[in-house]
């Protein structure tokens, strides 16, 4: 700048001279000074931009060096408590029970539930859970009384789950079921049924299978080794605004001439509802001799469920059907039903119901619905519920049973029940 104002105002003085004859030597002494001190004053800012050039760089390599030496410090190492996680459940119930031929029935149940989970790696999780009752594979429900006596607490969960492949998980120990059930209902398996062996589960976009091995009786002492193993595939998707899903699966429960896993060989009612006999052909329990099942269970299902909505409220149709392939007849079962709304919040309502037909030898009673008809097959009827959230970790509600039994016999029997549940959540 200096280099260009000089020779300007030189030029102009000499462009001008009578311009220059009038002006006084003092006032060309005074605008020398000026040219002067403006001169100086350029080299001072020259010199301090270029001062602050030097800074800006060094701060920018400095930021540099410092976002080099932060990415470069080690990660903090993870607490173990970051890798545990925990969720369960309490639930208090009432029922009254009117099975016709009995006397009616009230009780008042706890049922309580609380499993750990650990993320060893990433790809490796292993589990443990604790819940109320007894031994009865399809219930933790735990009745009070007896003088307010201390309650049994039972282990309900003892598994690890292997991420193998993308999409694909190795479940070993007892877990709970991964088989898909329609609406989640509970025609072939109860939801409280915990398999013990192991399991295969696959999803990946619009298709999934499931494949499970579980010990009823994993000990040969007795000769009473049984294992039973069974598959699933299906698809879901998109359909005219549905949510579609459903499949086909094959069980295979070898039970023929084997006595009853669970409870008294010689008990009728230990064979929940299948049909079993004596050893010499008579019908269980004419003798009081040990018995044993008649069939095997070689079952073949086809489900389906979808969901949309209606009136802004969500809405889900389901339906189930499995036959056995063993007997010629009693070998049918089947349910649809819908769910309404939910109870997943404060002031959210859901409605639910199913009809369900379950012929004798159907399925397994011994993994069937335990509520149901009282529990295991030889049943049909009706089932509604109806439950309130109260906030997202509670709910109360209602379920009510209207049943025949006994159908097998030829003397069907009427059997009601009412269930208040208030219940509470949380992980």
């Amino acid at each position: 700048m200096k280099r260009i104002l000089l020779p300007m105002m030189a030029a102009g003085l000499i462009a001008s001279p009578a311009s220059f004859a009038a002006v006084s030597d003092a006032e060309i002494e005074q605008m020398r000074v000026q040219l002067s001190a403006m001169s100086q004053r350029l080299e001072e800012l020259a010199a301090e931009n270029a001062d602050l050039r030097r800074a800006q760089q060094q701060t920018t390599t400095a930021i540099t060096d410092v976002q080099t030496s932060v990415a470069e410090i080690p990660a903090a190492k993870e607490s173990w408590s970051d890798r545990i996680r925990m969720d369960g459940d309490l639930r208090y119930r009432y029922e009254n029970i009117d099975a016709e031929g009995s006397s009616t029935r009230e009780r008042n149940r706890i049922r309580a539930r609380t499993n750990v989970k650990a993320n060893l790696v990433d790809d490796v999780e292993v589990g443990f859970g604790l819940a109320t009752g007894g031994d009865d594979p399809v219930s933790t429900n735990q009745t009070l009384g007896s003088g307010g006596s201390s309650k049994n607490i039972v282990l309900n969960l003892a598994y690890v789950d292997w991420q193998a492949a993308d999409g694909l998980h190795v479940i070993g120990g007892k877990f709970k079921n991964p088989l898909m059930r329609s609406g989640k209902n509970s025609l072939m398996w109860d939801g409280d049924w915990t398999p013990e062996g192991i399991a295969l589960s696959y999803k990946r976009d619009w298709f999934f299978a499931n494949a499970i091995g579980a010990h009823l009786e994993s000990d040969t002492r007795g000769g009473n080794e049984s294992f039973t193993w069974g598959a699933q595939i299906g698809a879901s998707g998109e359909i005219g605004g549905a949510m579609v899903k459903g499949g086909i699966a094959y069980y295979s429960i070898d039970t023929k001439g084997a006595p009853t896993p669970f409870g008294d060989p010689a008990d009728p009612g230990d064979y929940f509802g299948n049909t079993a006999v004596e050893a010499d052909g008579s019908p269980c329990g004419s003798t009081g001799a040990a018995c044993q099942y008649l069939y095997d269970y070689h079952l073949t299902e086809v489900f389906a469920e979808a969901a949309f909505e209606v009136g802004g409220l969500s809405t889900l149709v389901f339906f189930d059907y499995v036959t056995n392939n063993d007997p010629s007849d009693n070998d049918t079962g089947w349910s649809a039903g819908t769910k309404i709304g939910q109870a997943k919040d404060r002031g959210q309502v859901q409605f639910s119901y199913y009809y369900a037909d379950k012929e004798a030898d159907s399925m397994l009673g011994l993994l069937t619905d335990s509520d149901f008809g009282g529990g295991g097959t030889d049943s049909k009827g009706h089932w509604l519920q109806l439950n309130y959230g109260i906030n997202k970790t509670w709910t109360i509600g209602a379920q009510y049973f209207i049943n025949e039994t006994d159908q097998v016999s030829g003397s069907e029997r009427d059997y009601d029940r009412l269930m208040i549940d208030t219940q509470w959540k949380w992980k």
